[in-house]
């Protein structure tokens, strides 16, 4: 009998496809808007990487984090 057959393995699989293309369309949404600039700030690297995770309020309900963080 195979136990288990069909199920995928706990752990060690990364992020994944659907990560992946969450994050490439989160990098594309941050440089369309203007989140990707002046990283040497460190609001600004705050920014890039919360409109990168965060893309969904940013695209859809226009949510400006330049005034939420800074």
């Amino acid at each position: 009998m195979m136990r288990g057959f069909g199920r995928r393995r706990m752990g060690g699989r990364g992020i994944g496809f659907i990560g992946l293309a969450y994050l490439a369309i989160g990098l594309l949404v941050a440089a369309t808007h203007g989140y990707l600039v002046a990283w040497n700030i460190p609001g600004n690297i705050l920014e890039g990487l919360a409109a990168i995770l965060l893309w969904p309020l940013v695209a859809f309900f226009g949510v400006d984090l330049h005034a939420l963080i800074a």
